[in-house]
């Protein structure tokens, strides 16, 4: 059994095509012999469940898919990525966070004063204190 594969439910992809008139599958199942679709056009609204590990992608996981997503948007095209994410950060979604990039902080330790060698992507959260946001 191939465990590197999880199709989106299709009560839930139905609903997204409903919103966004999907006209592109990127990573369509069962994917064609020879298919990349990191190397293709993708249609005016494209759905992307891309492979979660990079193993799973042969080498390319979220990221690689991500950052086509981007090229793609910036012709002006709509694109619907589904990516896992740690439950806090839906919980900040669903209460209505702003979100902002912070880039790779370099935080300092808290005994040398050194900063981090290698620091990882922060984003930075922003509830607003508005009796709109909805509670988790």
């Amino acid at each position: 059994m191939d465990n590197g594969y999880w199709l989106t439910p299709k009560d839930l992809y139905e609903k997204l095509k409903a919103e966004f008139k999907f006209t592109f599958d990127a990573c369509p199942f069962p994917k064609p012999e020879g298919y990349d679709s990191l190397q293709e056009d993708w249609g005016q609204s494209t759905y992307v469940n891309p492979p979660f590990h990079k193993a799973d992608g042969n080498g390319n996981g979220p990221t690689a898919f991500v950052r086509k997503a981007i090229f793609e948007s910036q012709k002006g095209k709509t694109v619907v990525l589904t990516i896992p994410v740690q439950s806090y950060v839906n919980l900040l979604l669903e209460a209505g966070a702003e979100l902002r990039s912070l880039g790779r902080v370099r935080w300092v330790h808290t005994v040398t004063g050194e900063p981090c060698k290698s620091p990882s992507p922060i984003c930075c959260f922003i509830l607003n204190g508005s009796s709109d946001n909805p509670r988790p």
